[in-house]
């Protein structure tokens, strides 16, 4: 299979897990919430809200999948990559507005007086829940890191945080069943509130870290490494290096400087060879731009440009 072949089957694995992450953040959904219709319980009801703004958040990010594989245009000659910095922000923001909505219901029913039942039924569906999110949501951090999409990925601990979620609704309701103190319940539930809140800051500062195209320190640290050895081998010397993240790849652009009497036949081999080495580098893709330049006489040139 070609290269295009490849990138096709990569395309469609991915979709397919949003689609199933869609489907299965529904059935979950409803199994929450009969959950805390049978139970009235807090905790489980802050669970079930999660839930719901999980679906909305994936959603948007089967949408921002399906735009970001479009390929270039007159419009976007970059690409549509880039929305999946929207997609990770967006899903972070309805993460926050859950939190803050659990805790204010959890206070409002702490305070208006807590009344449980049937938690042994409503522990056994949470716990499912659980079980099935974990698997699911390890699914989806693998795939998005090994097939390099932020949005997959994203989708992915936020599911794992549904779980986490979980996880702390059972222990809120497995205390409340032990001791008999209902407020386990609302507790718990703020708990797990103030955990998403976490997870969901973290997604809002990644996607502005994206779009503010905040360099990578480590990308950083490879590029550095991959230049400093290619121009001491070629004789030659860069500078001004930049690079942002495209989304789905990256684009790195830099100086490359030669002795004034290199024919420049020889100077675009040169650069070539650090271009590929570069693309050997950056996963999953690398756009690289070089700018040869002369090295007695570049400071003179870019202050004082040759007009046309």
């Amino acid at each position: 299979m070609d290269l295009h072949g490849l990138r096709e089957k990569d395309q469609a694995l991915l979709r397919r897990a949003m689609n199933v992450s869609l489907a299965v953040g529904l059935i979950l959904f409803l199994v929450k919430f009969g959950a805390f219709w049978i139970t009235g319980s807090s905790a489980i009801f802050a669970d079930a809200a999660e839930s719901a703004i999980h679906i909305v958040a994936v959603g948007f990010a089967v949408f921002s999948l399906r735009l970001s594989q479009k390929p270039a245009d007159s419009d976007h000659p970059y690409g549509h990559a880039k929305i999946s910095f929207f997609s990770a922000g967006f899903e972070g923001g309805m993460i926050v507005l859950a939190a803050l909505f659990i805790i204010y219901d959890a206070i409002s029913k702490w305070i208006a007086g807590l009344h449980l039942e049937n938690l042994g039924l409503g522990t056994g569906l949470t716990a499912c829940a659980v079980v099935i999110n974990i698997a699911l949501g390890v699914y989806l951090v693998w795939i998005g890191k090994r097939k390099h999409s932020l949005i997959v990925e994203a989708n992915g601990k936020h599911i794992l945080t549904d779980a986490w979620t979980s996880i702390g609704v059972l222990i809120g309701l497995g205390l409340t069943m032990i001791t008999g103190w209902l407020p386990w319940d609302p507790i718990f539930a703020i708990l797990v509130a103030a955990n998403i809140l976490f997870t969901g800051f973290g997604l809002i500062r990644k996607s502005v870290g994206g779009l503010m195209d905040t360099a990578d320190p480590e990308v950083h640290r490879q590029l550095r490494a991959v230049l400093d050895r290619e121009t001491r081998d070629l004789g030659v010397d860069y500078h001004q290096l930049r690079h942002r993240n495209l989304g789905d790849g990256h684009w790195v652009d830099l100086h490359i400087l030669f002795d004034d009497n290199t024919p420049i036949r020889d100077a675009h081999v040169k650069a070539t060879r650090i271009e590929e080495r570069i693309q050997e580098v950056l996963k999953p893709r690398a756009l690289v731009t070089t700018h040869l330049e002369p090295k007695k006489d570049h400071a003179r040139i870019h202050d004082h440009p040759i007009s046309g």
